[in-house]
């Protein structure tokens, strides 16, 4: 696999021609030739988030930063609960670390959680992230492309000896459908427990030239059932791609604490 540092110009089809063919199918749907790669995205996302399958649906803004330049994750969630309580909940991923942790009134901890299985967690969740808003991205990383079958691929991404593994599968057009997982604990009443978790695409719609999902959704595969706990509307998103550093800054948040 050749050095991804090395794609500073617009990727080519030469650039791409080790990848199995469905993946080299996926990144010319996505309009990822061309242009250069993804070195960073910043995205402002409206959404919705509920915690129980029983419970309504509230109504989410997220706001996130992912580099692939130091492999970093930053993303915030901003909903309110009962009573118009403000909650916020913050997902990150740094020098191989991750954490979540959820406050309300910004002052009183709701959960806090931190040690491997979140590493792992956010680790396949920015996987996930580059899949469906930053494709090009994966050319940056330390990613394994393996052929599944004639439907999907796997990518496996290794950082600071930490390695995840997901599958996207994809339609005729290389267009993502799905992206699964076995990488991500779910916290359930027995506590952390490694759970199958996805991410289905509702369509697909092409945004200042690149294909951009229409509306994805958070999947957890329980025992009970599938709970599908948060949904993302991407047409109505703010996205922006850089290929080199902003600014020559990095201001992805500092590594959670240990």
């Amino acid at each position: 696999m050749p050095h991804t540092d090395a794609l500073t110009g617009p990727i080519t089809a030469h650039d791409i021609a080790h990848l199995p063919e469905l993946a080299q199918r996926y990144l010319r749907f996505a309009q990822a030739l061309g242009r250069p790669a993804d070195l960073w995205f910043r995205a402002t996302v409206p959404g919705f988030f509920r915690l129980r399958p029983d419970q309504r649906w509230m109504a989410c803004i997220s706001e996130q930063h992912n580099s692939a330049a130091d492999l970093t994750r930053d993303f915030r969630m901003r909903l309110r609960m009962a009573h118009l309580i403000p909650v916020q909940a913050t997902d990150v991923y740094a020098h191989g670390h991750g954490r979540m942790r959820a406050t309300a009134l910004g002052t009183f901890t709701l959960a806090d959680g931190r040690g491997t299985a979140y590493d792992l967690s956010e680790l396949v969740t920015f996987l996930d992230d580059a899949v469906l808003l930053a494709p090009s991205m994966l050319l940056r990383l330390a990613v394994t492309w393996t052929e599944v079958d004639d439907h999907g691929f796997e990518l496996t991404l290794t950082d600071n000896g930490n390695t995840v593994t997901g599958r996207v599968v994809v339609d005729d057009r290389g267009a993502p459908r799905e992206f699964t997982t076995d990488d991500r604990w779910a916290d359930l009443p027995e506590g952390l427990v490694k759970t199958r978790w996805s991410t289905p695409v509702d369509g697909w719609c092409l945004v200042d030239g690149r294909m951009r999902p229409r509306r994805g959704t958070a999947v957890w595969h329980l025992p009970d059932g599938p709970f599908a706990y948060a949904q993302f509307d991407y047409v109505n998103a703010d996205i922006t791609h850089g290929s080199e550093p902003p600014d020559g800054r990095n201001d992805i948040a500092p590594p959670p604490s240990r």
